[in-house]
């Protein structure tokens, strides 16, 4: 009998994935009025490296380092957290993994001041062919809200022909919602059903690109890449990003050892002038002096976390030379000169590049280095390495 009534169960949600949804409940939880910031588990530790020690060890260091203090604040699960499920459906974590349980593991990252995260997949199995949400969304949400989830993140694998995007995030939004706990919303299709389009009434933030590469230039087959090709498929979306609602361009890589120094910076830099989620996916209980300067910077945080919640946008390009802007609450630009280029190069903005008069007179500042620059008009020139940002804040 109760393999007869996950059937139907399992029928009416593929009949509703397949449907065309009604979006007349338009997202309005509250949540992720700024960019969320955190950790996530799979960049650095994947599938193999997951378990109970490594995230509690995780929640310890954001409290010890600094980073909770500078705004990092969600502790994040990804895939292989989970094994199966009870005789009754309810998803079961892996006790190997595991030992105190999943409410346990929440219950001590709250107790740390932050929140916690999970993660899960609109398909009959996630990525890494663990149980996926399909036909449990209800009670996968219920199951959510009882362990203290502050946070989902749900995959795009393993996903039954034919199956539409909208739809089977819009019924797990309206099972979070129907939880009555607060959930942060994360969709992550990889870009590939254009969720910018449909997404803003369903999800906080939606994946605008395919997975990150821990490397500069290093295009794939599927779409895929590292810093400069995501940073292509990002230009342009900005229109759709605010508050509440963010384009994605995937996890950071800041640490991992694939990049130079200068290059994580760089990598640091345009999420922060994306407006992006910014959740680290390095071991941030051993982290170097360079990557954990690069991660708490508060200047570059705090463009990122800038209320006005605008998307920057590359307004210039000459070959591999680029400066990108966005604008701040207080009238104000933020701006990164951008060198992808394999040498150093001077690179100029133009006030009238960033929306100015020329006449302008206007105060520069250099976030990396925490130097005033002075007042400066019509434009400002600086030399920028192979590979690298800087970053400015341009205010009349």
């Amino acid at each position: 009998m109760r393999s007869g009534f996950l059937s139907i169960r399992t029928l009416l949600t593929i009949a509703l994935s397949l449907a065309t949804p009604t979006l007349s409940h338009a997202l309005d939880n509250g949540l992720a009025k700024t960019p969320p910031m955190g950790w996530n588990s799979w960049n650095k530790f994947a599938c193999e490296g997951l378990n109970e020690k490594v995230v509690r060890e995780t929640a310890d260091a954001m409290v010890s380092n600094g980073m909770k203090d500078a705004g990092y604040q969600f502790v994040i699960l990804d895939d292989c957290w989970q094994t199966g499920r009870d005789a009754s459906g309810n998803i079961v974590a892996d006790t190997g993994r595991f030992p105190s349980g999943i409410k346990a593991l929440a219950d001590y990252i709250h107790s740390k001041g932050l929140k916690f995260g999970i993660y899960t997949d609109v398909g009959t199995m996630t990525c890494a062919k663990r149980p996926g949400s399909i036909g449990h969304e209800y009670q996968d949400a219920k199951q959510y809200a009882n362990w203290g989830v502050d946070y989902l993140k749900e995959d795009w694998c393993n996903t039954l022909p034919g199956q539409n995007s909208e739809s089977s995030y819009t019924l797990m939004r309206d099972a979070l919602a129907a939880s009555g706990r607060p959930i942060v919303f994360s969709i992550c299709e990889w870009g590939s059903t254009k969720p910018w389009l449909w997404a803003g009434s369903i999800g906080n933030l939606w994946r605008a690109t395919p997975d990150i590469q821990d490397c500069w230039d290093c295009k794939k087959s599927w779409g895929g890449g590292g810093v400069t090709q995501i940073l292509d498929l990002m230009n342009g979306l900005e229109s759709y990003a605010g508050p509440g609602h963010w384009n994605d361009p995937d996890m950071l890589e800041v640490g991992n050892g694939g990049m130079t120094t200068t290059e994580y910076r760089a990598h640091f830099s345009m999420w922060a002038m994306f407006s992006a989620p910014l959740l680290a996916g390095n071991d941030i209980s051993n982290m170097t002096p360079d990557t954990k300067a690069i991660l708490l910077n508060k200047e570059v945080i705090a463009i990122d976390q800038d209320a006005l919640g605008q998307q920057g946008r590359r307004v210039k390009k000459m070959g591999d030379l680029e400066i990108w802007s966005k604008q701040l609450q207080d009238g104000s630009r933020a701006v990164a000169l951008l060198n992808r280029g394999q040498s150093a190069d001077t690179i100029s903005v133009s006030w009238t590049d960033i929306g100015y008069p020329d006449t302008l007179s206007a105060s520069v500042r250099n976030l990396w280095t925490a130097k005033d620059l002075g007042r400066q008009q019509g434009h400002y020139s600086s030399e920028v390495p192979s590979h690298g940002v800087v970053m400015l804040t341009i205010k009349p």
